[in-house]
């Protein structure tokens, strides 16, 4: 055994020293998975080794040497004309650098002989640069701070005298270069600042005298009845507001103008009437005073609006204030203020109706509110229709205090109908004529209310002074039937009226005075037709002390049965004993209350008699056959 192992032992040591042992070893233990230079190292042999054989495997190293060669061969071959190329380019290379060199080297000559040139060349435009920015400025100075030729030959104008657009745009320069030239003043340029703002001053002013000659030509021109107002002229406003008074002379021309053509106008349509007689002249309807002035109203009220309406047009580009607008809109209207005047004071003056008065009173006072929303209150136009107002309001309570003073002076007798007089009716009617046209005006409440106060005063007070006049020879009860008839009237006709309120509860307290007096005079008329007024006066003196009633003379029971009998058949028929005056009233309202009190005072006497008969101290023994009637019995047989 033990030789056996020796045996193995001494193998095993053979084959490790044997190289060709060791060598196929390794390539036994070599895993050609993971070499990959052995990979393809195989592939690249298995593309010519195709024949395994003895011969191929002995020449297999010179194959290899040999297809390295071929393969060194034709890659020398390739990179020949890859040399031979980058010779020819390094040949060119080289030949554009000497030519660099050579264009270099003649490039610094030249240099170095314009280097003068250069730096002369370099200055002037330098200087070129900075004369071009000077021109540049000098232009935008010009520019800005003097007129071209054709602006100063638009401010000089033409010969003629007419005006275009370029003047007032040559003109707005002006007044802008006048302006900028303040700037110049607050730097170092101010003796240029100041001579410029000395030749654009005397532009200016050259400039503005001829536009207000030409203003003031148009102005003149304004005289038609319905002006065109030129947007030239509307421009040359404008710029002439810079000049206050030339711009106020030009406003007086235009207002002067625009008078005169006011007073033509209104003179024409007093006289000669509108294009063609239509509308027809105003001096035709002299004879109805309410359309003779109301026609002068409206004509003054339109032709205020039209001036008012065409001085706007004439100032819409200027930034005048109202009073100017107004102002000359007082002096145009100014003009008519005396042929209008004059006119109306003649109406007013000649008219003795009172009625028509007040129309033309109200008349007055609508336009007076009217052209008053127009021109300012401070206007001529509007002092002189207050003035004819004032007139008209004088000589209206004049016509009411003279047709008061004819009531006065001579008072009709009252009629024996105890109904108003004719007079009374006549100036009910004078008044309900008045109040009318009072209802109709448009004035203001407050004027109403006054009016009211004062027309009720001229015309009711007198009224009710002829009355008590005329009723004063009459007796009681004739004089209160007749006055409250004629105050009725006066109620009845107040009370279609607002504001007389007043004025209708003081007429109410005379009425009821009056029917005072005929409820007194109906129950002492009823109580005497029966018999009971002798017994109510003695029932009314007697005194306790006198002893009984029954006992003085005429209160027996018998004379007081035939009373009470009488005054049964009253009260079987109340209407059968009514006074005559009673019967005459007007008013029913009236009459029923005549009615109604005196029965009240007829049953408050009964209720006396009654209680005095019954008191057992008077000694009626068959006092219920006297009075079979109680008090209450007789108050709901009377009422």
């Amino acid at each position: 055994m033990a030789d056996k192992e020796s045996s193995d032992t001494s193998f095993s040591s053979s084959q490790a020293s044997n190289p060709l042992s060791r060598k196929l070893n390794k390539i036994l233990e070599t895993r050609l998975d993971n070499d990959k230079e052995m990979l393809e190292a195989l592939k690249a042999l298995s593309v010519f080794f195709s024949e395994n054989s003895l011969r191929t495997r002995r020449n297999l190293r010179s194959d290899i040497e040999r297809r390295s060669l071929v393969i060194n061969e034709d890659f020398l071959q390739v990179f020949q004309s890859v040399k031979e190329q980058l010779d020819s380019v390094y040949n060119d290379v080289k030949s554009m650098n000497e030519c660099c060199q050579d264009m270099t080297s003649r490039l610094k000559a030249a240099k170095e002989q314009t280097h003068d040139l250069i730096n002369q060349t370099t200055k002037l435009q330098s200087e070129s640069q900075t004369l071009q920015v000077k021109a540049q400025v000098a232009d935008a100075f010009l520019e800005k701070f003097q007129l071209k030729p054709e602006e100063a030959t638009a401010l000089r104008g033409s010969r003629d005298g007419t005006l275009h657009m370029d003047f007032f745009r040559a003109l707005g320069k002006a007044k802008e270069i006048h302006k900028h030239c303040k700037i110049l003043l607050r730097t170092n340029q101010q003796t240029a600042g100041l001579e410029i703002m000395e030749t654009m001053a005397l532009h200016q002013e050259s400039a503005y005298e001829r536009l207000y000659r030409w203003a003031q030509n148009e102005c003149r021109m304004l005289t038609g009845d319905s002006p065109d107002v030129s947007s030239m002229l509307c421009q040359a406003m404008e710029a002439l507001e810079d000049r206050p008074v030339l711009f106020r002379y030009t406003l007086d021309e235009f207002g002067t103008a625009r008078r005169t053509a006011v007073v033509r106008g209104l003179i024409d349509a007093l006289t000669r009437g509108g294009p063609g007689g239509t509308p027809r002249p105003i001096e035709l309807h002299s004879h109805d005073p309410t359309r003779y002035v109301g026609d002068m109203l409206a004509w003054l009220h339109q032709a205020a609006a039209s001036e008012k309406e065409q001085l706007q047009s004439l100032l819409k580009k200027c930034r005048s204030n109202g009073e100017q607008i107004q102002d000359i809109l007082g002096h145009i209207t100014e003009g008519v203020c005396r042929p209008f005047k004059v006119r109306v004071e003649q109406v007013l003056v000649s008219e003795q109706d009172a009625v028509t008065l007040y129309k033309l009173h109200n008349l007055l006072k609508f336009y007076h509110n009217t052209i008053c929303q127009i021109i300012c209150k401070d206007a001529a136009l509007l002092n002189t229709v207050a003035e004819i107002q004032d007139l008209s309001h004088r000589m209206f309570f004049n016509s009411l205090n003279c047709n008061a003073n004819k009531l006065l002076d001579k008072v009709e007798l009252p009629p024996s109908d105890l109904g108003p007089t004719n007079s009374l009716n006549q100036t009910l009617q004078l008044l309900k004529d008045v109040l009318a046209c009072h209802d109709a005006s448009v004035v203001a409440i407050d004027d109403k209310k006054q009016d009211y106060k004062q027309i009720l005063s001229c015309v009711i007070d007198p009224l009710v002074q002829m009355c008590s006049v005329s009723a004063s020879r009459l007796n009681s009860t004739d004089m209160a039937a007749y006055m409250a008839n004629c105050i009725y009237l006066m109620q009845t006709t107040l009370a279609m009226y607002e504001f007389t309120d007043t004025r209708l509860e003081m007429l109410q307290a005379q009425v009821d005075a009056q029917i005072d007096t005929l409820v007194s005079e109906q129950a002492s008329f009823v109580l005497n037709k029966v018999g009971l007024a002798f017994v109510y006066g003695t029932v009314q003196q007697h005194q306790p002390k006198q002893g009984p009633l029954s006992a003085l003379p005429d209160m027996g029971g018998p004379v007081l049965k035939s009373a009470m009998s009488k005054f049964d058949s009253y009260m079987a028929s109340p209407d059968s004993l009514v006074l005559p005056q009673s019967r005459l009233l007007l008013s029913g309202r009236v009459r029923e209350t005549v009615k109604k009190n005196s029965a009240d005072l007829i049953c408050s006497a009964y209720k006396q008699i009654y209680d005095t008969i019954c008191d057992p101290a008077n000694e009626y023994k068959e006092s219920p056959s006297i009075v079979p009637r109680t008090p209450d019995q007789v108050v709901r047989l009377l009422s």
